[in-house]
């Protein structure tokens, strides 16, 4: 790396340390002034708030990379522009192309720990947080307990589970229904259903079997029988899990086992999933918006380039949480709608870039 690529480097990590640190402690002065009655009502040491605080970082920095990035590449160039010394450095024969390179230098690195972040760190923190606040904040008559589940089986089998009990793994009123085209030609009612690990399937007790020819009905009952189902206990430990909770190889599993167990509505899960790829890369691109558009002197100086940049990274992030909307919702794609708004920024940056003044 040449001399003035290191120089470059070195401001542009100093300015966006500065500002991930900025938004951090402002994220967890508002999260503690909203938290505050909480807190004082649950009597924690300081230890704990702070612990609390502490876990809150991870998500605070992926969700504020973008606008720290851009903020800082714009400030670095900006002020390179206002000092003349970007006049200097591109009267030497320095491209457009050849000033990018520290900025991606330091955005490759920031891509590589948001990665780390969003699929391994983050997902830990989120977890402890959620159990943080399950225990303080949460009412403690809220149970865990779900009511009328209704899964699609492979083979045209539907599962239908009165009370689930996923930390018990216990399941009550249960029935299978098999289907051939429209037709019911077999129902199973079970008191319960449990899971048999040595033999891999479950164990129905107090069963019903009503099996449908035509007009005529067969009718027996045993106090248990096995079946198989591809639904797995591991599956249903999971059921209450939330997706931002899981490291990414175990979010791609629970999307695996939910989809080959029949689970529907997973469109949240799924944008969430592939989210956890596309945030990371959004502080990568943003910076070919923010170094060529900052590479002009303006009025209003530091002032302008702040407001610039805020509102640049603001727009990003609006734009993304109603895009993601769109796919929670259905209505968009699951994975178009989490790199929609790279791919848009993308277009734009490209544009401001070929449109910079080499």
């Amino acid at each position: 790396m040449k001399i003035l690529d290191k120089y470059i480097f070195r401001q542009f990590a100093k300015s966006f340390i500065f500002s991930s640190t900025a938004f951090v402690g402002l994220f967890i002065l508002v999260t503690m002034v909203e938290r505050l009655d909480a807190l004082m009502d649950n009597h924690l040491s300081p230890q704990e708030v702070a612990r609390f605080f502490f876990l809150t970082i991870p998500a605070t920095i992926l969700i504020t990379s973008p606008i720290s990035t851009l903020l800082s590449s714009i400030l670095v160039s900006g002020k390179l522009s206002l000092s003349s010394e970007l006049s200097a450095i591109r009267s030497a024969g320095v491209s457009m192309r050849q000033l990018l390179i520290p900025f991606f230098a330091g955005g490759m690195l920031i891509l590589a720990m948001n990665l780390l972040n969003a699929c391994w760190i983050a997902p830990a923190a989120f977890r402890e947080t959620h159990l943080f606040e399950e225990r303080y904040f949460v009412k403690k008559d809220s149970q865990k307990e779900n009511h009328n589940i209704h899964l699609m089986e492979p083979g045209n089998r539907i599962i239908s589970i009165g009370t689930l009990d996923p930390d018990r793994l216990t399941l009550s009123a249960v029935s299978i229904e098999e289907l051939t085209g429209a037709h019911l030609t077999s129902r199973i009612d079970a008191e319960s259903m449990h899971y048999n690990p040595a033999r891999g399937e479950w164990i129905m007790q107090n069963v019903s079997t009503r099996l449908f020819a035509g007009t005529h009905e067969e009718f027996s009952f045993v106090p248990s029988k096995p079946v198989k189902l591809a639904l797995s206990p591991h599956t249903l430990k999971e059921f209450n899990l939330q997706p931002d909770e899981m490291d990414i190889f175990r979010h791609y599993r629970f999307l695996a086992e939910k989809e080959n167990a029949g689970f529907s509505g997973m469109e949240r899960s799924m944008v969430s999933f592939h989210n956890k790829l596309s945030m990371p890369f959004g502080s990568l691109i943003i910076i070919l918006i923010g170094v060529p558009l900052s590479a002009k002197k303006k009025r209003g100086g530091l002032a302008t380039e702040i407001t610039i940049s805020l509102f640049a990274g603001f727009l990003y992030l609006a734009l993304q949480k109603t895009i993601l909307m769109a796919g929670n919702q259905g209505v968009m794609d699951p994975a178009l709608a989490a790199w929609l708004p790279n791919l848009l920024f993308l277009g734009v940056g490209y544009v401001i870039y070929k449109t910079a003044i080499d």
